[in-house]
């Protein structure tokens, strides 16, 4: 039977190991000559050598601050040393730091070194995400700890530097620029928090692609709050002026600030999803599923003649059995019907008919911020809201239909230019009237 020499198999392994990490070392030697930013990087990626080099990396420019030891050249001299910290990835590390001096100007000189590495790696991105992701901040020393002498991983730090992070993302959500985009359609959908609520807008791009316009907390969606907030999107340079449709669930607070400042660019599509359970929640079960079969068959008529027929014979059939039902029916149904005047294609209309492409990112929300116990302020909920949403919108698909976006943009033109138009002759019929005299030329506008 044959015999296996084990032992040396394993130590030829320890060699190869042993050899890597020299080899490791002598790479991270050598790229002293480097960018700081490459060497850094090369250091937060091993760690188990990166305390060794840091100090390495410090000696290097001490050295080329005062010479060599014992040179006795210039002003700057070596001033002992003292404790000291710095960071790899997102831990902490203590370590020594060298003092230089400036003797004719009797002050220390500071090591830009030591100061970029007293910033967590990052941006502190790393630590967002995984508290964001649920990991809990009494935990994370047990989860994330690489090494023994790490510190400053308590609950108290962390929460500090998630507060941070979250408030930088809160403001880039507040504060970006909304001037190089075109959105043909805007979502608008609330999510509550107890007692309080949160609107949330999300933007189609003429090319499908979902952008999160911006955040608010509105504790009810009354129209003088929902105005200022619209006012704030207009101001970072959201544009309207070829017509924007918006999707909204039937508020008439949001419906109301929607035409006092986008009239008549705006076009309100009314979700038909919430508009049916509004109205079958007036029935009885077995009238329920009768009654949403039957609104789904009207609404899923091409032309809107035919849709608003199927919905006013529902109405009728309505009044028979519950008056409260067929009212609510008839509250805002032409609202319902706006794809239907638009006559776009069945792949998109089944995109903007509903709510579903914003509830689908409150739902994705709520994996982040569902998880709070309890809310602390009104600066908790934005801040954990805004770095979920920041995280969620890379991941967020193509709107459905999104080929055909540009021929909603040209009829979303064409149907502003009519009502423009439509106004422009009011206007000059009313000027005619108080004054007596023949109304100035109307241009078509196209």
């Amino acid at each position: 039977m044959p015999r296996y020499n084990v032992t040396k198999r394993r130590g030829k392994a320890k060699i190869k190991i042993e050899e890597k990490r020299a080899a490791a070392m002598r790479k991270i030697i050598d790229s002293y000559s480097e960018e700081f930013d490459v060497k850094m990087a090369m250091i937060h990626e091993l760690i188990p050598l990166g305390l060794g080099a840091v100090a390495e990396e410090l000696q290097g420019e001490v050295k080329s601050l005062a010479g060599e030891k014992h040179s006795r050249d210039g002003n700057l001299n070596r001033w002992g040393s003292q404790n000291g910290s710095v960071y790899l990835r997102d831990q902490k590390f203590p370590i020594k730091v060298p003092r230089v001096r400036d003797a004719a100007a009797n002050r220390e000189v500071p090591l830009m070194t030591y100061r970029r590495l007293q910033q967590p790696f990052a941006d502190d991105g790393n630590t967002l995400r995984k508290l964001l992701h649920g990991l809990s901040t009494h935990k994370y020393w047990e989860s994330s700890g690489l090494a023994a002498e790490a510190f400053g991983i308590s609950a108290s730090n962390l929460s500090k530097r998630f507060k941070r992070s979250s408030a930088e993302h809160l403001k880039e959500l507040q504060t970006r620029r909304l001037s190089g985009y075109d959105f043909p359609v805007i979502f608008i959908d609330g999510k509550r928090y107890a007692q309080d609520g949160l609107l949330v807008a999300l933007g189609v791009t003429a090319e499908g692609k979902k952008v999160v316009l911006g955040v608010e907390q509105i504790h009810n969606e009354n129209t003088g709050a929902v105005e200022q907030w619209f006012e704030r999107l207009l101001t970072r340079g959201l544009k309207f002026e070829n017509g924007v449709l918006f999707v909204i669930d039937g508020s008439k607070g949001i419906r109301k600030a929607i035409d006092r400042k986008f009239a008549p660019y705006a076009l309100i599509q009314r979700c038909r999803w919430h508009k049916r359970e509004n109205v079958t929640a007036y029935l009885d079960e077995p009238q329920q599923e009768l009654c949403r079969r039957r609104m789904q068959e009207a609404y899923a008529k091409t032309t809107y003649k035919e849709a608003k027929a199927g919905l006013e014979k529902i109405h009728q059939e309505l009044l028979r059995i519950n008056e409260s039902a067929a009212n609510s029916l008839l509250e805002g149904m032409e609202e319902t019907l706006t794809l239907h005047h638009l006559g776009l294609a069945p792949e998109l209309e089944k995109s903007l008919s509903t709510t579903n492409c914003i509830e689908s990112v409150m739902s994705q929300l709520g994996q982040y911020t569902d998880k709070v116990d309890r809310w602390q302020n009104s600066s908790q909920i934005l801040r954990w809201s805004a770095a979920g949403l920041l995280d969620i919108e890379p991941r967020l698909n193509r709107i459905q239909g999104a080929k055909y976006l540009p021929v909603l943009k040209y009829k979303l033109k064409e149907m502003v230019s009519q009502r423009l138009v439509k106004e422009a002759r009011e206007k000059n019929n009313a000027m005619t009237e108080d004054h007596g005299s023949s109304p100035p030329a109307i241009v078509e506008l196209r």
